[in-house]
């Protein structure tokens, strides 16, 4: 369990840290994406772009 709860905490600090990197590739502006700003912080929500990276992440695992 605490095995998943660090993979799972690692992914975020990285997907935190690339995110700025990542709106210069087009993450982020997909329908279904969703970006607000609540008092003075951005708060981003890629779930179109989850989706994709899901399922480019899936037909890899299938391929390999």
């Amino acid at each position: 369990m605490i095995k998943w709860l660090v993979t799972i905490f690692l992914a975020l600090a990285v997907l935190a840290i690339a995110t700025p990197w990542l709106e210069h590739l087009g993450v982020g502006r997909l329908p279904g994406d969703v970006k607000f700003t609540a008092r003075g912080r951005v708060y981003f929500l890629p779930i179109a772009s989850t989706l994709i990276f899901c399922a480019v992440a899936w037909l890899i695992g299938r391929l390999i």
